[in-house]
């Protein structure tokens, strides 16, 4: 089944509307907003009203200014904590960085020690077999001319 036919109106541009007819109402919305500025009261600085919404504009940007130096303060005061954070971070490595170099030192100075007392050690065990490989040579020739 075919939907019914849809009506249209043949002249469906043509409102009414002059050119005059659209010129005039023109003119009268222009007059309208013209009446409607016109019509606003005078600004009188003297006018209680406008004081207290000056006093009210003041004191918001009062507000507003001290908030931001509120705001500015613990900025500097958290960036000055966050400083003196970083010194003794800084501080205490150093510190750490100076106590590793005196165990370092130290160890090495024990280290050096040890060798140096096996060394003398060391030397003293081979004085000892110097001393005794002579005394078996010397034993063995006593004995080689105690027999000639």
């Amino acid at each position: 089944m075919l939907p019914p036919p849809l009506q249209r109106n043949e002249m469906s541009i043509f409102n009414g509307n002059s050119f005059l007819d659209r010129q005039t109402a023109a003119a009268n919305a222009r007059k309208a907003q013209a009446e409607k500025f016109l019509a606003r009261p005078k600004y009188d600085p003297n006018d209680p009203a406008i004081i207290e919404r000056e006093a009210k504009r003041r004191a918001i940007v009062e507000a507003r200014e001290l908030r931001a130096a509120q705001r500015q303060v613990q900025k500097e005061a958290a960036e000055a904590e966050r400083l003196a954070k970083l010194a003794a971070e800084e501080i205490a490595r150093q510190e750490a960085l100076k106590a590793e170099a005196i165990a370092r030192e130290i160890a090495h100075a024990e280290k050096v020690a040890r060798e140096e007392a096996l060394e003398a050690e060391r030397k003293l065990e081979r004085d000892a077999r110097y001393a005794a490989r002579k005394a078996r040579k010397n034993q063995r020739k006593s004995e080689i001319q105690r027999y000639r």
